[in-house]
C-alpha cells in the first residue's frame, strides 16, 4: 500500500520549501567544524534553528548530544521513531576550495554530517509544522562523536533514549559516490564492525651481527603477520568474512641493533558477531603460539570499536517502500561495506534501518567522485531537500502502520 497522493506531495514539497535554510545550515556547520563528542557550537547552532517549535530538548552530562521530541496527537499512546542525525567532523585539512570551507585549520566536513544535521533540522521543522496531525511520538538525535568516539553508545548509556524510548530508528548517510537522489540499503548487515588490533612481540635484543645470541623479535613479528592473514584465508568462510589489516609496524632504532620488542598496530572488520569472537580467539592464539615456537612471547591487544550495523529487514523494506512512493530511485547494496558506523549501537537496541542518499555533485561521475573521508568531498546540496522529505515519510509512515 502507498502513501497517499496528498501525503507525498506535502513532504515533497516540504523538503522543497525547507531546501534555503538547510544549506544555510550546512555551510555555516561546514565553516566551523567540531570534532568528537564536544559540539557545542553545533548544538547551539540547532537549538537556534529549532527555536520556537514544540519540542522538548534534552542533553546528557557525558557527550553535547541533543535530543528533540515531538509529541503528535496521540500523545504517549501512539508509536514512537527516532531519526538520527550526526555532527562531528574529521581531523582533516580542508581542500574543496568551497567559498564555506572550514575556518579551522585541520578540520574538516568529510563525511557529511554536516549535511545529516541540516536535513534532520529540516524535517524537524517541516514534522513539526504538523505536529496536531502526527498519530505518535518522533525523536530527533542530534549526535556527536560518530568518527570513533562511540557517541551513540554514550548517548545511549545517558538515558536519553529512554525518555521517549522509540520503537523504530532510522539514520540517513549521504554518499558522493552514488548518483544524485539515489537510495541504496539493503537487509540485515549493511557495515562493518570495527576493532583495533595491538600485538607486542618480545624477544631478547643484543648485537645484530650475532643474532644467534639474541631472539630477533622482527621475523617471529613478520610470521604473525604472514599466520593471521593465512587464517583468514583459511579458516574464515568467505559467506561471513572478516578483513584484518596490520597497518603498522614499529621497531628497532639502529641498522646494527636487534631490538627487544616490535610493536604491531592494526584494524579488524567483521559482519557478524560469531565471526568477530572467533577472531578475537584466534588472533591471540596465532601470535601467541607462532612466538612460543621461536623462544618469544606475544601479547594481543584488542580494543572493540563499534558492532556490526544490522539492519532489521522490516526497516530496510519501509525505507524502499518509502523511496518508491516519493519517487526517488533505489538501489539494494549488493554486500555490506566494511566500513563502521556507531549507529549500529542504536540498531543493537531498537529495530530499524541505515541507508543511504546519492549526493554526486551534478555533471560528475559518482564511480571517481572523491569519496567519504577526502579532502575534497563535497556534495550536491539540491539532493538535501529529498533527504528532509524521506526523514518526514520514514516518520509519519512507521507512526500511522508500523512496520506493516
Amino acid at each position: 500500500m502507498s502513501l497517499d497522493d496528498h501525503s507525498l506531495t506535502d513532504w515533497t514539497a516540504a523538503g522543497e520549501a525547507e531546501l534555503d535554510d538547510v544549506v544555510a545550515l550546512r555551510r555555516a556547520i561546514h565553516a566551523e567544524p567540531e570534532i568528537g563528542l564536544d559540539c557545542r557550537r553545533t548544538t547551539a547552532k540547532i537549538k537556534a534553528a529549532l527555536a520556537g517549535l514544540p519540542l522538548e530538548f534534552h542533553e546528557g552530562p557525558s557527550t553535547s548530544g541533543l535530543i528533540a521530541i515531538l509529541r503528535g496527537s496521540a500523545g504517549d499512546n501512539g508509536r514512537t521513531v527516532l531519526l538520527r542525525g550526526d555532527m562531528d567532523a574529521l581531523p582533516l585539512q580542508e581542500e574543496t576550495g568551497l567559498p564555506f570551507a572550514s575556518t579551522i585549520p585541520g578540520r574538516m566536513h568529510a563525511c557529511g554530517h554536516d549535511s545529516h544535521t541540516a536535513m534532520l533540522v529540516g524535517a524537524a521543522k517541516a514534522l513539526s509544522a504538523r505536529a496536531e496531525t502526527l498519530p505518535g511520538t518522533i525523536v530527533f538525535m542530534f549526535q556527536p562523536g560518530e568518527e570513533g568516539h562511540h557517541g551513540a553508545r554514550f548517548m545511549i548509556d545517558d538515558g536519553l533514549l529512554a525518555i521517549a524510548a522509540p520503537d523504530a530508528a532510522f539514520a540517513l548517510h549521504i554518499t558522493p559516490n552514488a548518483p544524485a537522489g539515489v537510495v541504496v540499503t539493503r537487509a540485515g548487515s549493511i557495515m562493518a564492525s570495527a576493532d583495533t588490533v595491538h600485538v607486542v612481540v618480545r624477544g631478547a635484543g643484543g648485537h645484530a651481527a650475532m643474532p644467534h645470541d639474541c631472539i630477533d623479535p622482527v621475523p617471529v613479528a613478520c610470521e604473525i603477520v604472514t599466520a593471521f592473514q593465512t587464517f583468514v584465508a583459511r579458516g574464515i568462510a568467505v559467506t561471513d568474512p572478516a578483513v584484518l589489516s596490520i597497518t603498522k609496524i614499529d621497531a628497532g632504532s639502529a641498522h646494527n641493533i636487534i631490538p627487544d620488542a616490535v610493536r604491531m598496530l592494526g584494524t579488524l572488520r567483521t559482519l557478524s558477531e560469531a565471526t568477530r569472537t572467533t577472531m578475537h580467539a584466534a588472533l591471540r592464539r596465532i601470535a601467541e603460539h607462532v612466538a612460543i615456537a621461536h623462544g618469544a612471547t606475544a601479547e594481543v591487544t584488542i580494543d572493540s570499536g563499534y558492532p556490526v550495523t544490522v539492519n532489521d529487514p522490516r526497516g530496510a523494506a519501509l525505507v524502499e517502500a518509502v523511496a518508491g512512493d516519493l519517487g526517488q530511485p533505489f538501489a539494494k547494496m549488493p554486500q555490506p561495506m566494511m566500513g563502521a558506523e556507531d549507529f549500529s549501537y542504536v540498531l543493537r537496541e531498537y529495530p530499524g534501518a541505515f541507508a543511504f542518499l546519492g549526493v554526486a555533485p551534478a555533471g560528475s561521475d559518482p564511480a571517481t567522485n572523491p569519496p567519504l573521508h577526502n579532502t575534497r568531498m563535497t556534495i550536491e546540496e539540491s539532493v538535501m531537500a529529498k533527504g528532509v522529505a524521506i526523514h518526514c515519510a520514514v516518520a509519519t509512515r512507521y507512526l500511522e502502520r508500523g512496520f506493516d
